[in-house]
């Protein structure tokens, strides 16, 4: 029987290094196999020392997607510089477990729109469309979902991505009232990751 993935999620980190070191030690600890950063690291383009290499230095490989708060091109340079995985618009394939994903929002200071959203969620999703699992990873919420209780409304783009890609798990974050909310869209499991993290095995 094939060993299951390991996985450490969370969103809204908004430059807590001191939440980044305590997850660090806990993706360590706990033996994660990866770690997923749903957007929001920092606040308005602050620094960026700090965020990424503590797990790094833990040996955990780390996949990340920019939120609102911070510029694609932040995301890439991150990605470059501690060679982690940007799937802002790609996919990757890690033990038969297919991880695709697209940032930013519909609203806030590095918005896109929801048409572009789903373009790029349908471009990472033809490089893991043959994998046996597939976890989606988008920083806004979906419309319709349990997040949209606390008044913001969702992405029209991730819903149409869950009903045509049928993806196993969701993993999104911004909205921080609404952190740690779990709930059913269709076969899809969908986690609000925003500043509560998530272990989970897949």
């Amino acid at each position: 029987m094939k060993k299951k993935t390991k996985i450490l999620a969370i969103g809204d980190i908004h430059r807590d290094v001191d939440l980044i070191k305590r997850l660090a030690e806990k993706a360590k600890k706990e033996e994660v196999d990866l770690v997923i950063l749903a957007g929001d690291l920092i606040m308005e383009e602050q620094s960026t020392e700090n965020l990424i290499g503590p797990f790094v230095k833990a040996k955990k490989q780390v996949f990340l997607i920019p939120g609102n708060h911070e510029s694609p091109a932040t995301i890439d340079f991150l990605a470059k510089r501690y060679n982690v995985k940007n799937i802002h618009g790609y996919g990757f394939i890690e033990n038969d477990v297919g991880i695709f994903g697209a940032g930013t929002a519909n609203i806030g200071i590095y918005q896109i729109s929801d048409k572009n959203i789903f373009k790029l969620l349908e471009k990472g999703h033809e490089e893991i469309k043959n994998a046996k699992k597939k976890i989606m990873v988008t920083h806004i919420h979906p419309v319709g979902s349990k997040t949209e209780m606390f008044g913001v409304e969702g992405s029209k783009a991730v819903r149409d991505a869950i009903e045509k890609f049928h993806p196993d798990i969701l993993i999104h974050s911004h909205i921080h009232e609404a952190g740690g909310i779990e709930e059913k869209i269709g076969k899809t499991h969908v986690m609000n990751v925003s500043r509560k993290e998530k272990i989970f095995e897949v």
